[in-house]
């Protein structure tokens, strides 16, 4: 859990490196927020019961579907500069710079050249970090560096 938490805790760190054990756990925890909060959603869904009687109105949403909306948007807003400045570290781990990340961002949005530009920032993501020092830091898979991650 300390894994998944990190990234918050070193949100405004758009410097250094991080490993991919860090950035694997806050997606896992990020993937599973986004799911409980889209059951939310889904439980507090559409009443077609207007809809099987021909009153066409639009579908009554509940409650508990605005509150897991609010809290999906809350959590997206919250988890937004945390994402990029671990992804930034992350490319920082492979020795590239986050303007890389830039790069691959504008370029995931065009037609055609986005989903190359999205796959290949995703192997970057997958692919260990340089060994030892680079320009952007000490190896954060070192035991002696890593002593005071979690304090």
């Amino acid at each position: 859990m300390e894994w998944m938490l990190l990234p918050y805790r070193r949100y405004t760190e758009f410097h250094g490196r991080s490993r991919r054990m860090e950035y694997w756990m806050f997606f896992l925890f990020t993937t599973i927020v986004s799911v409980v909060l889209g059951g939310f959603m889904l439980l507090g869904g559409f009443s077609f019961s207007g809809l099987s009687s021909g009153n066409m109105a639009e579908p009554k949403l509940s409650p508990l579907f605005w509150i897991g909306a609010v809290l999906f948007g809350l959590f997206g807003l919250f988890s937004f500069i945390p994402s990029i400045a671990l992804t930034m570290r992350r490319f920082h781990d492979r020795d590239m710079s986050g303007w890389w990340f830039l790069g691959f961002a504008v370029l995931g949005n065009l037609p055609y050249v986005g989903w190359i530009a999205s796959l290949v920032s995703f192997v970057i993501t997958v692919l260990p970090g340089t060994p030892g020092e680079n320009r952007f830091g000490q190896d954060p898979t070192n035991p002696e560096f890593n002593a005071d991650v979690f304090s």
